[in-house]
């Protein structure tokens, strides 16, 4: 009886990059944690995971809404980058080399559209304005 490999046996997927422009590892923040290839290219944006070739992400730049970094210390660490899609919600990566991600990510989308994350202080100082603001009718 003859042995064949797992990933023969599935379905390869068409990349949406003819040749990807820039490629690092990186996890995937989608149901479970996942690990797998990040590429950028002149088309868009690809996640694979590594292990099942099943569970990909293709997002054109077309699609995209907003690229949202989690920039700590002064952008020195971002541990997340997040991209926001018109219709089908926001997908949340971490990288190796996420300052570099982010510059190939500049080349093909406008740099106004991505933007820092807000911050714990910042989303708790939101919430507690809005307990007592007055036209809420919460708290006069």
């Amino acid at each position: 009886m003859k042995k064949t490999d797992r990933r023969s046996r599935e379905q390869i997927v068409e990349p949406l990059n003819p040749t990807p422009e820039f490629m690092t590892m990186g996890n995937g923040f989608h149901q479970i944690t996942s690990y797998g290839a990040l590429i950028v290219g002149e088309k868009g944006f690809e996640y694979y995971n590594e292990r099942t070739l099943k569970d990909f992400i293709q997002i054109p730049w077309e699609e995209l809404d907003l690229i949202i970094g989690s920039i700590y210390f002064g952008g020195r660490f971002i541990p997340r980058i997040a991209f926001r899609t018109k219709n089908n919600g926001t997908y949340v990566f971490s990288c190796r080399k996420p300052h570099a991600f982010l510059r190939a990510c500049r080349e093909h989308f406008p740099a106004e559209r991505i933007v820092r994350s807000k911050t714990l202080t910042e989303v708790m100082g939101q919430k507690l304005r809005g307990l007592f603001r007055k036209d809420d009718g919460m708290l006069h």
